[in-house]
């Protein structure tokens, strides 16, 4: 444990941090496996709209730092991609 001042706030500050950006994660990885598992289905109108929840989530995690902004673009893509397929 750090005897400076400066530094014991900055270990409650990334404890603190830790611990929202663990949620956010959790928080996504749900959302991205409710899109999967309605593409497994085959359920094209669950699938879809399982996206148009996950998406804002995914990529507000992104802009808050909590994954890198490719990775995001990258999930988003891929689950349209898997999702719009469906249909065909």
């Amino acid at each position: 444990m750090p005897n400076i001042a400066s530094s014991r706030k900055r270990v409650r500050t990334t404890q603190k941090r830790t611990a929202i950006n663990a949620s956010r994660k959790t928080r996504i990885r749900g959302f991205i496996r409710k899109v999967e598992e309605a593409i497994a289905k085959g359920d094209k109108k669950a699938a879809l709209a399982a996206l148009k929840a996950a998406e804002p989530e995914i990529m507000r995690a992104a802009q808050k730092g909590v994954i890198h902004r490719n990775a995001a673009n990258r999930k988003v893509s891929r689950l349209a991609h898997a999702a719009a397929k469906l249909g065909k």
